[in-house]
């Protein structure tokens, strides 16, 4: 038994038992990661996967025990060479950082800078996609840090701390209907097409549960990850755009008309995810308290000292999260 073979098992099974997929995501062959498996299988004595002819099917019941155990040991070996990397020298290593494109384009680039001038021979590395594909990212121990609004509380071995809250508005062409002004009503926006963010589409969404409120059925012509893509899309008249408040640039996108939207949009909370039992070098405490401050050291080690499921929601319940 080898941690390549716990690698193997325990990607093959996150890829959806795709094992070209794994292959390709590992920089390795196919036949390669199948021989790894069947060698553990071998040497365990069950089967891993269920399989018909050379393709997997399922994960067995055997296997879903093992592969829990397999990632468990993984984090701790990732956790034992965090660790005598931070006692060997906390200036150096890697941090690498999965976040939506809004976070990476507007509120992490000072978080950076301040971060690079402490650790200057740290190499930082930043992973941009939806929300899903940050969960995954994290999960799956590829990054060690992790920061969204959505898709993240549905992983039980993630730990999430709330950073901020964020408001809403909306964009449009200087001829639009709605550019003269006056307060965003919710109905008229609601009789033009809109272009906003792919996690603001669907059935729990801060955006669609406000138009449902009010008995309405918004008009998505087209969602895209990226704000900068949402304001391109509104220069070419496609419709309205819902974004984050902190993407509006007012020198850049003076051809645009800036519509403030925190009446009819209740704010969304960033949080940052990180696996359980995670160990903490100093540059990822200096990251979070320099993207949150309210996530002091003390803070951090304490929720790093819950077991379990323990709740969080008592550590930050004197806390006023700040307002973007």
């Amino acid at each position: 038994m080898n941690l390549r073979q716990l690698r193997y098992i325990s990607a093959v099974a996150r890829n959806g038992l795709n094992v070209s997929a794994t292959a390709e995501r590992l920089y390795t062959s196919q036949p390669g990661v199948s021989k790894q498996i069947r060698q553990l299988e071998d040497e365990l004595g069950v089967q891993i996967f269920e399989r018909s002819g050379r393709q997997l099917t399922r994960v067995t019941q055997a296997g879903r025990a093992i592969i829990e155990l397999a990632e468990r040991a993984l984090v701790e070996v990732d956790t034992l060479r965090q660790a005598a990397l931070e006692h060997r020298d906390p200036h150096t290593g890697t941090l690498s950082i999965a976040s939506s494109h809004t976070q990476a384009r507007y509120v992490l680039p000072d978080i950076v800078d301040a971060l690079r001038a402490h650790y200057p021979r740290l190499d930082l590395r930043f992973h941009q996609g939806a929300p899903e594909q940050i969960a995954r990212l994290v999960t799956s121990g590829d990054v060690d840090l992790a920061i969204a609004t959505e898709g993240l509380e549905h992983f039980e071995d993630l730990v999430l701390l709330p950073c901020y809250r964020w408001q809403r508005a909306v964009v449009v062409r200087h001829d639009h209907p709605l550019a003269a002004g006056g307060r965003l009503d919710l109905r008229e926006l609601a009789a033009h097409p809109l272009v906003t963010y792919v996690f603001a589409v669907g059935a729990q969404s801060v955006v669609e549960r406000a138009f449902r409120d009010l008995g309405l059925e918004p008009r998505i012509a087209l969602s895209a990850s990226d704000a900068e893509v949402v304001k391109t899309y509104v220069r070419r008249g496609v419709g309205a755009g819902v974004i984050a408040r902190m993407a509006w640039e007012p020198e850049r996108d003076a051809d645009l008309v800036l519509l403030d939207a925190s009446h009819v949009f209740e704010p969304s909370l960033t949080k940052v995810a990180f696996r359980r039992g995670s160990f903490f070098r100093a540059c990822m405490y200096d990251f979070l308290h320099l993207f949150a401050p309210h996530l002091t050291r003390d803070v951090l080690d304490t929720v790093l000292s819950l077991k379990g499921n323990q709740p969080l929601d008592p550590l930050f319940v004197d806390v006023e999260l700040p307002l973007r």
